[in-house]
């Protein structure tokens, strides 16, 4: 079966690898044909050649782990140890070992849901990073009538502008050095702010401070701080991104005098949350059209990754389709 690994920073290589094997799977765990996958930004560090904090991640010049890093995946059920999913099922999910870049793929059976048949697996890939917002949506204070800033706008950014409008936010206001002036409005943005967060939250007067504050952009320490000095008196911080270090700075002066609270976590209940997303999709109609901006054959995973990597004010998401 076809596969991609990381080789080097930057570089993918395609390899050959055995079949999986049915008889190898360990309880509720399920065997995928791969049909599409979507480049979420935290597998962006992996391509740059970081070293991340997965414990498979320990090549000499890159992962070097076939099918490393993308954990976003549509599959056909091969196999089966899950009572909830039977072969000839079309799922979508987590691949749990971040290895879903390759033909077949062995993925816990709790992260993965069926979704609807209409949809396309490229648009259904979009119904996980969809499913980790509303998750973390739900992890936060009512969002009706509130002013809600998020910082970063790229591919789960602007889920996130989009979902705390639904969820009925008053004004959202969207903060990133790219400019999203063309697409914000479509994704729930009042407000489009072209600026890094430190220029941001330094011109921010008192009656503008957001109530809630989500972070979207993670990979360093220095936005959480920003986020924490942008929310208003007695305000909520979401942190969202991904920290590439185990301990982040932040005023705890500020946290005090100002009353905030600070939230993180991981997505649990994943198969729920899915069919959330699936749901909220359905109901929601040309939001996985406006999602989903690029996509890419399996033997095109480099450009795919290249484009993705690039600051590029028209992309969105990217998918990486089976042909």
């Amino acid at each position: 079966m076809w596969s991609y690994r990381l080789v080097a920073p930057y570089t993918f290589e395609r390899t050959e690898q055995p079949q999986r094997s049915p008889e190898s799977l360990a309880e509720n765990q399920v065997l995928l044909r791969f049909l599409a996958g979507g480049i979420c930004g935290s597998d962006l560090p992996g391509f740059r050649g970081a070293r991340g904090r997965l414990a498979f991640d320990t090549g000499r010049q890159a992962a070097e782990k076939d099918g490393f890093p993308i954990h976003e995946v549509v599959g056909e059920v091969l196999a089966s140890r899950h009572l909830a999913h039977t072969p000839g099922d079309r799922v979508v999910g987590w691949a749990s070992g971040f290895d879903g870049l390759a033909e077949e793929v062995v993925a816990d059976g709790e992260g993965l849901a069926s979704y609807d048949p209409s949809l396309d697996p490229a648009h259904a890939v979009a119904l996980q990073p969809l499913a980790c917002v509303l998750y973390a949506v739900e992890q936060m204070p009512d969002l009706a009538g509130r002013h809600v800033a998020i910082l970063g706008q790229g591919s789960i950014g602007l889920l996130f502008s989009y979902v705390a409008k639904a969820a009925g936010a008053a004004h959202v206001t969207g903060v990133d050095p790219v400019d999203r002036s063309a697409v914000g409005a479509a994704f729930g943005v009042d407000t489009v702010v072209r600026a890094t967060s430190d220029r941001w939250v330094s011109h921010l007067g008192a009656d503008d401070r957001p109530d809630v504050v989500i972070e979207a952009v993670g990979h360093q320490v220095a936005t959480l701080t920003h986020a924490v000095e942008a929310a208003a008196f007695g305000g909520f911080v979401f942190y969202f991104g991904v920290p590439d270090d185990d301990w982040y700075p932040i005023s705890m002066r500020t946290m005090l005098r100002n009353n905030l609270t600070l939230k993180a976590g991981v997505t649990l209940e994943r198969r729920r949350v899915l069919r959330c997303a699936d749901e909220f999709a359905a109901a929601h109609p040309g939001l996985l059209d406006r999602y989903l901006t690029h996509t890419f054959g399996v033997d095109d995973v480099q450009q795919a990754f290249e484009l993705a990597a690039r600051p590029v004010p028209g992309r969105v998401k990217i998918a990486i389709e089976a042909r």
